[in-house]
């Protein structure tokens, strides 16, 4: 039998006028109300829908290269690169994007082990990978969820988190490579626990209790006697992230924010269990680190108003120079096993995600990666300028400032319109990453891009963070209206065509503020996003939901049920009466599909043109190509037909 194009294979199953609603499917995709995509709008996108990335993964031992994630086809898999500039040689073949890739210690066992779910679901599986045979093996039960693996030192077993024993609680196991049979559970608490480092003779370990973005506790744990020892138990909210036991063995390098308002890097001494901070001279959050093989040295990354910088530290004097990078944000940190390289990734707004390692010795950098963009003359992408602007409220006595991302486009007259773009999390932060998406907005449509860090976005430190917690939720839309009354003070700016889009908390955010700003906005793209947080946390996954409660509220409270239904957009729907446009995953296990379902009916109910997106394979987001080509390009539509025309 000939095999069928996959280009070919999609195609318009059936079409159906209900109720006024043109519903139809494509693939796994069920779509409503959405016009056909014209051949124009197709090729004109079709260079900023290829484009390509790289994300380090792991060193493998005998220098035979490194381990990356990236996607050739249609979903993320790894990928082994043996030199710099290279062939990617794929080394998974899944129809679900692959994740981890973290090398066994143990080099005389050629495996590594990654995850993967089923459509989105996030029921991750571990698995193990044989790197010289291609042959790989389900280590998990496959029904359960599992995270936060990390090898012991000596290679022999690993560590994970795993919700197997409730289905909502995370308990701690080791394993092996044997599978199934040699996973044991040693410790076993309510919420969330994780393994963060092991000591250099693998019989204790940090293990991280979270509660929040605000909260979490660090413990000592004697793996052979089972006993928890809390590190630094003292009646303070303490954020911890990050924790590397030194070398020696007598104390642990950690990221907290309890002596400032921002995330520094401390050590820890076990004997005398002082605390020792490293990063006074930097004002701003840390975002991760690593410490060298031999101990001797520090490297870590700082967030700076948004821009990331690497710093390199003398674990003896504390002594701190910075390696001067290109500007971008840098992450994925990890040394190679002989401490001669570190490898991470760079991301700007003009260039995708691509691999780097620096040589410690002559601090030369060495670009791995060289990913694809369709072609594209990346030189013509624009970068955002950063401006911080004025919001309702004030601080010491001097206006709250709202640090937000301005991309304005260039070849188009003003005054241009504008797009808000609003980040999930709400614990997120935009940052200034590489989206081909956005540079067709700039480049293609002339539309300006805005993408504030609304109170409650984290990298401003803990007080900023903690802003629109439960009863002051509605102070982060706020700064959206403020933000809506800057544009319309900007002469380069038409404050007559303002769109907004966001995903996950960040689709709350837009369809609050399409209740809330109606008047002022044009149309709102919704993604996965929450419209009744009490429906939200009470079919949010069951491993979730005393997290999010930790952020939102609880709703099992009467009196926080009575605001968090007044605060929703389903009870405010009635407001919405301007052109919307949904999408949303089936197996979405963070923001359940029946949030996009309530809020397309109720708006609908107004008389208002709402477009809405199912994909049938996917979980939180769109993770497969198909599905993300003709996502991006309904977008572009639904833009150019309710925000470009005057």
């Amino acid at each position: 039998m000939k095999k069928i194009p996959l280009i070919a294979s999609i195609i318009v199953i059936t079409t159906l006028l209900l109720g006024g609603v043109n519903k139809y499917k494509k693939g796994n995709l069920v779509i409503e109300n959405v016009p056909e995509i014209s051949a124009e709008l197709v090729t004109t996108l079709s260079p900023y829908l290829n484009t390509h990335y790289a994300v380090f993964l792991d060193w493998l031992p005998r220098d035979r290269g490194l381990l990356i994630r990236t996607r050739l086809g249609d979903v993320s898999q790894i990928h082994l690169i043996e030199n710099p500039k290279s062939y990617r040689r794929q080394l998974t073949f899944f129809k679900e994007p692959v994740h981890g890739g973290i090398v066994c210690p143990d080099f005389e066992k050629p495996f590594f082990l990654f995850t993967k779910d089923s459509a989105g679901n996030e029921l991750n599986q571990i698995y193990k990978f044989n790197y010289e045979t291609g042959e790989h093996q389900l280590l998990t039960d496959g029904k359960s969820r599992h995270s936060a693996i990390k090898w012991l030192n000596n290679g022999r077993k690993f560590a994970f988190s795993s919700n197997m024993r409730n289905g909502k609680d995370y308990d701690i196991y080791l394993g092996s490579l044997e599978g199934k049979k040699s996973l044991q559970r040693i410790l076993q608490k309510n919420g969330w626990w994780g393994i963060e480092d092991f000591s250099p003779d693998d019989k204790k370990a940090v293990v991280e209790q979270y509660i929040s973005a605000n909260e979490s506790y660090y413990y000592i744990f004697d793996i052979g006697s089972k006993r928890l020892s809390q590190i630094n138990p003292i009646q303070q909210k303490i954020s911890y992230r990050n924790a590397r036991w030194s070398k020696d063995g007598n104390g642990i390098y950690l990221i907290s924010d309890q002596f400032s308002i921002f995330k520094q890097l401390h050590y820890y001494d076990l004997t005398t269990k002082r605390f020792y901070t490293l990063t006074k001279t930097i004002p701003w959050d840390i975002e991760e680190f690593e410490l060298s093989p031999s101990g001797d040295t520090v490297v870590f990354i700082s967030n700076e108003d948004g821009i990331n910088k690497l710093y390199f530290m003398n674990s003896k004097t504390h002594a701190i120079t910075q390696a001067h990078l290109p500007d971008g944000l840098i992450y994925g940190l990890k040394y190679k096993h002989n401490g001669e390289y570190i490898a991470f990734v760079i991301n700007s707004p003009k260039s995708p995600s691509d691999v780097y390692t620096l040589n410690l010795t002559n601090r030369t950098l060495l670009r791995w990666t060289y990913s694809e963009v369709g072609g594209l003359d990346t030189n013509k992408f624009i970068e955002p300028q950063l401006i911080h602007y004025k919001t309702f409220d004030s601080i010491n006595g001097n206006p709250r400032l709202i640090p937000t991302f301005y991309y304005k486009p260039t070849g188009f007259k003003a005054p241009y319109p504008a797009l808000i773009h609003c980040h999930g999390g709400p614990e997120g932060q935009y940052l200034p990453y590489f989206s081909s998406l956005t540079q067709f907005y700039l480049n293609e449509m002339g539309i300006a891009v805005i993408a504030p860090n609304v109170r409650g976005s984290s990298g401003y430190g803990k007080e900023f963070i903690a802003l629109d917690n439960d009863y002051s939720r509605e102070d982060a839309v706020r700064d959206i209206g403020a933000l809506i009354e800057w544009i319309e003070d900007q002469s380069e700016l038409d404050a007559s065509r303002i769109g907004i889009t966001g995903g996950s908390y960040g689709g709350y955010m837009v369809l609050a503020c399409m209740a809330h700003y109606c008047d002022k906005l044009r149309c709102g793209i919704d993604v996965c996003g929450i419209s009744n947080f009490v429906t939200f946390l009470r079919n949010t996954g069951e491993y979730r939901q005393d997290l999010r409660r930790a952020e939102y509220g609880d709703e099992r409270n009467p009196k926080m049920e009575k605001f968090l239904q007044e605060i929703s957009p389903l009870t405010n729907a009635y407001k919405i009466k301007k052109p919307l446009f949904v999408i949303q995953g089936l197996n979405d296990p963070r923001v359940p599909v029946t949030e996009a379902e309530q809020i397309v009916k109720a708006v609908r109910e107004n008389g208002v043109d709402v477009w809405y997106l199912l994909a049938e394979d996917e979980g939180h987001g769109f993770s497969k190509k198909m599905n993300r080509d003709f996502s991006t390009q309904a977008q572009i539509l639904f833009l150019e037909r309710y925000l470009l025309r005057k």
